[in-house]
């Protein structure tokens, strides 16, 4: 018998917001192809991160993890700091 374990979805994304006490907020840049045009359009999602001890600033890149919700909007958690803002 093998045991499937799942993998949490993993995102990556720019701290575009960190005045919270132990969450951030990560914009996340998506391209989606247009149904009819076939042209890719660039879609932007705002999620709610957790931050346990406070380590981002605005402008850094992040990869961020799914989790079991937090509280009513935050259902991510920070993962890694890939690069800091200059």
């Amino acid at each position: 018998m093998v045991e499937e374990t799942k993998t949490a979805r993993s995102l990556i994304g720019v701290v575009t917001s960190d005045k919270m006490d132990k969450s951030i907020i990560v914009t996340v840049v998506s391209h989606v192809k247009h149904p009819l045009y076939g042209k890719y359009i660039k879609r932007a999602k705002k999620m709610v991160a957790h931050d346990e001890q406070n380590t981002c600033k605005i402008g850094d890149t992040v990869q961020i993890v799914e989790s079991r919700p937090i509280s009513k909007t935050k259902s991510w958690v920070l993962d890694k700091i890939i690069e800091r803002a200059a």
